[in-house]
């Protein structure tokens, strides 16, 4: 597609849409963990980090694949193994900040994966500085390899407090919204091209008082 058609505008807007779809529709997110280097120490000889040390994790929103857990039989019985594909808005990593490498190690559920491959899908109608985003390819990692606090949401089995997300919030383009700061950018809105919306995220929270789903995004009572 010739660039006299595709200009920047139209890359904003291919990339606030997408925004809008994983973050305020979708809804997926995992907690990211990159590894240190300055905290890390490594090797004079071989270059290598044998004790590695992590930032603390930050909110990455993604689409995710989960795939099907592999069954491996040993000396101990079985056990399940895990393999999962992230996909992750390019821009995004950008203007927060984030940096992406094979090694580090995110929680998707109650199970952390490590990073195995990491490259750009697709360049947007051919230009090659515009992708669209990252896909990430993990494995299961042993906890020998690696050990953290688990965020939820995680399983209904469970009985943590947020082992089920019962609120969800959308972003925007906001600044802020009733979670925290989101980091997120609209790149329309940020250049004067549209006006900010005029409503602020809205929020699914749902209420344990309620004897059917209803959920407050609706405005049901």
């Amino acid at each position: 597609m010739s660039r006299l058609f595709i200009t920047t505008r139209e890359i904003d807007f291919i990339s606030d849409l997408t925004k809008e779809i994983i973050k305020d529709v979708i809804g997926q997110k995992i907690f990211y963990y990159n590894i240190s280097l300055i905290k890390s120490k490594v090797h004079d000889l071989y270059s290598e980090a044998p004790d590695k040390i992590f930032e603390m994790p930050v909110v990455i929103d993604c689409r995710v694949k989960w795939m099907s857990p592999e069954i491996r039989t040993n000396n101990f019985g079985t056990e399940e193994y895990y393999k999962i594909e992230a996909y992750v808005h390019g821009r995004d990593m950008i203007q927060r900040g984030i940096s992406l490498n094979i090694g580090d190690f995110f929680s998707y559920g109650d199970v952390f994966f490590e990073v195995t491959s990491l490259f750009n899908m697709r360049n947007i109608f051919g230009q090659v500085e515009h992708v669209d985003g990252w896909k990430i390819s993990a494995t299961q990692s042993r906890q020998s390899n690696f050990v953290s606090k688990v965020f939820g949401p995680t399983s209904e089995t469970h009985t943590d407090a947020d082992a089920v997300q019962k609120d969800f919030y959308q972003q925007r383009g906001f600044e802020s919204n009733d979670e925290g700061g989101t980091g997120d950018m609209r790149d329309l809105v940020r250049k004067g091209v549209l006006d900010p919306p005029i409503s602020g995220p809205a929020k699914v929270k749902a209420d344990d008082d309620v004897t059917r789903d209803d959920a407050s995004f609706y405005d049901e009572t």
